[in-house]
C-alpha cells in the first residue's frame, strides 16, 4: 500500500522530454513506482486528469536563509511549486561567522534576509543543524559565502588580501564544503567581496572545486563593463576548475543592450572550451537588492557603521554625488538607470514606511531635496536597512535569455515591505506568461530549467527528475490557467493554477492553499572530493 498515488496526469519528467502518462506511487517520502497503478491502494490519491505533473521546482537564487524558518511568511515559495532553495547567495549570508563578525553581518543583512533575532550558530554545520531543528516547508541547500569567509580573515577592510589571507579563506571554504555546502558564492558588487581580486577568487573556487562544488556569482558589473566582468569569472573558472553559474544574468540599462547577446556568446565559447557554465534569470525587467548598493565601493570599507558615519560628512556626500554622476568603473545604478527607476521596497522603521513603493524622485520631491540627498538621509535614518527595485531593461532581452539552453529559472526573491513581485510570481509567471501566452519556450523546456537543470548544477542525486527511488518532490498544476498575480503595485498577490505541491512525500499545498506541512529537509553535499573519498 502506498502513502500517496498521483493518477491521470501528464508527466513532465524534468529532462525536457515530451510528456508521458503514468501513475506515481509514493511511499515513505520517495517515488516508489511509476506505471499503471490502477489496481493499487493508497492512503491518499490525487486525481490529476488534465493537469501537468512535474518535479518540484528548484530555485537557484533566493534570500530565504533566515525566513525559511517562518513558514507563515515563507509559504509563498511552495505555493509557487518551489520545493528546494539554494541559500548563501551573493557572498553575503549567515555562516560561517565568529563572535566578532556575527554582529556585523546581522546589521549588514537585516534589509536583505530579514531578522529572526540572535543567530545560535557560527559554522556552516551549526547553521544547517539549526535549519534541521526548524520547521521548514521546503528543502534547503547552501553555498559558502565569500564575504562571510573574508570577514573571518580580514574583517571589512577595503583592500586586496595577502597570500596568507587568501590561503586562510580557501581553508574556510573547504571547511564549509566538508560541512555540507554545495559550492561557494560571491557578489562582486557587495562589500567586502568587491575588494577582492582574481587571485583571491581563484583560490576560493579551488577550495570549492576540490569537493566538486560550483561557483555562483553576481559578477562585478552588469552594465557598461558587463563583458569584462564576465571575462573575469570565466577566467576564474578556467584557472580553478570550478563549475561557473552566473546569478540573475542581465545587462542593465538600455544603453547597454548590445552587450546582452555578446555575453551569451562568451558563455557559449567558454562551454566549447570545456568550462561548465550556466546562468539563472528571473522573468522580469527590474531587479531588487539592498539600497546601499547604489554607493561607490570605497564607501563600504569597514562595514555598515563606518559607511553610515561617512554619509553624515558633507564633504564625502559631495564626492559620492560626483561618483554617481560620472563614474562607470563600478556598478553605478543611478548612472545606468536613473533615480526615477529606483523604487524603495522596504525600510526598517515605521517613520519612513511611507516611502515603500515610491521612486527616489518622488521621495526627493516630498522631502524637498535632490534624490542623492534623500538617498543618503534615508540610509542614515534606517541604519542601511533598506531594499530597492531597479527597472533596468526590456522584455525582449528577457525572452532572448530565456530561450538560451544554459538558462535556469531563479527568483532572487527578497522578503519584506513592498517587495519585487518576483518573490510571489516567478514560477507561475514563466509558465503562464512566457510559456502559454507568449510561447517563448515550450512547457517541457520551462520545466527542465526549473528542475533537471538546477539539479544537475547542484549535483543533487535524487531530485529534479521524476524517477523511481527519487525524493517525492512534485508539483501538480494546470498549464491552461497557471498565472502570477503579483505586480509592482501589488506584489503580495498569490498565484493561481498550482493545485498540489508535494515535499518529501508530504502534501504542502492542496487546492492552491498551504496546508501547514513542514517536511522540508537540509540537503548536504555528498561527502566526496574529485581526488578521493573523504570522511566528514
Amino acid at each position: 500500500m502506498y502513502d500517496l498515488i498521483i493518477k491521470g496526469g501528464k508527466v513532465y519528467d524534468g529532462t525536457g522530454n515530451p510528456w508521458t502518462s503514468y501513475d506515481i506511487g509514493i511511499k515513505e517520502g520517495v517515488i516508489a513506482r511509476l506505471g499503471d497503478l490502477s489496481g493499487e491502494k493508497a492512503a491518499r490519491e490525487i486525481q490529476a486528469d488534465g493537469m501537468a505533473v512535474s518535479p518540484g521546482f528548484i530555485d537557484t537564487h533566493v534570500h530565504s536563509d533566515l525566513l525559511c524558518t517562518k513558514p507563515e511568511i515563507h509559504k509563498i515559495k511552495v505555493l509557487q511549486g518551489v520545493t528546494t532553495e539554494l541559500f548563501g547567495q551573493d557572498g553575503i549570508s549567515v555562516a560561517p561567522v565568529s563572535e566578532e563578525t556575527k554582529p556585523l553581518w546581522q546589521k549588514q543583512l537585516k534589509g536583505l534576509n530579514g531578522d529572526i533575532g540572535d543567530w545560535p550558530w557560527e559554522t556552516v554545520e551549526e547553521y544547517l543543524e539549526f535549519l534541521e531543528r526548524s520547521a521548514i516547508a521546503g528543502n534547503a541547500t547552501y553555498l559558502v559565502p565569500h564575504g562571510a569567509v573574508r570577514t573571518l580573515v580580514m574583517g571589512f577592510e577595503g583592500r586586496t588580501a595577502t597570500k596568507d589571507e587568501i590561503e586562510q579563506m580557501r581553508h574556510h571554504v573547504e571547511e564549509g564544503m566538508k560541512q555540507g555546502a554545495v559550492g561557494v558564492s560571491s557578489g562582486l558588487v557587495y562589500p567586502p567581496n568587491v575588494f577582492s581580486d582574481k587571485e583571491e577568487l581563484i583560490a576560493i573556487c579551488k577550495g570549492a572545486a576540490k569537493y566538486d562544488g560550483c561557483f555562483v556569482v553576481h559578477i562585478r558589473n552588469e552594465s557598461i563593463l558587463s563583458l569584462e566582468a564576465l571575462d573575469e569569472v570565466i577566467d576564474v573558472a578556467r584557472q580553478s576548475g570550478v563549475r561557473l553559474h552566473v546569478s540573475h544574468f542581465k545587462v542593465a540599462g538600455k544603453i547597454n543592450r548590445d552587450k546582452f547577446e555578446k555575453a551569451l556568446e562568451k558563455m557559449d565559447a567558454g562551454r566549447r572550451e570545456g568550462i561548465e557554465i550556466t546562468f539563472d534569470q528571473y522573468p522580469y525587467t527590474a531587479g531588487s537588492t539592498v539600497f546601499h548598493a547604489i554607493l561607490p565601493p570605497w564607501m563600504h570599507s569597514g562595514g555598515t557603521e563606518e559607511m553610515i558615519e561617512r554619509l553624515k560628512d558633507p564633504t564625502i556626500r559631495k564626492r559620492i554625488k560626483e561618483d554617481l554622476a560620472n563614474k562607470v568603473d563600478y556598478e553605478n545604478w543611478t548612472y545606468n538607470c536613473g533615480w526615477e527607476n529606483i523604487t524603495i521596497t522596504a525600510v526598517s522603521t515605521e517613520q519612513n514606511r511611507w516611502v515603500e513603493g515610491k521612486n527616489m524622485v518622488e521621495i526627493a520631491k516630498a522631502r524637498d531635496v535632490d534624490p542623492a540627498e534623500a538617498a543618503f538621509d534615508l540610509l542614515i535614518e534606517e541604519n542601511a536597512g533598506v531594499t530597492m527595485i531597479v527597472h533596468w531593461g526590456n522584455e525582449e532581452d528577457v525572452i532572448f535569455g530565456m530561450r538560451h539552453p544554459l538558462q535556469i529559472v531563479g527568483s532572487d526573491g527578497i522578503f519584506g515591505g513592498k517587495p519585487h513581485p518576483r518573490l510571489y510570481g516567478t514560477y507561475p509567471r514563466v509558465l503562464g506568461r512566457f510559456v502559454r501566452e507568449k510561447q517563448a519556450i515550450t512547457l517541457e523546456e520551462a520545466i527542465r530549467r526549473m528542475t533537471g537543470a538546477p539539479a544537475q548544477l547542484l549535483r543533487l542525486k535524487d531530485r529534479g527528475l521524476i524517477r523511481e527511488g527519487y525524493a517525492a518532490d512534485l508539483v501538480v498544476f494546470n498549464p491552461e490557467i497557471v498565472v502570477d498575480h503579483a505586480t509592482y503595485e501589488e506584489p503580495l498577490k498569490e498565484p493561481d493554477g498550482i493545485d498540489y505541491v508535494i515535499v518529501n512525500g508530504a502534501v504542502a499545498v492542496k487546492d492552491g492553499i498551504f496546508t501547514g506541512e513542514t517536511a522540508g529537509k537540509v540537503i548536504r553535499r555528498e561527502h566526496s572530493s574529485k581526488a578521493s573519498k573523504v570522511q566528514v
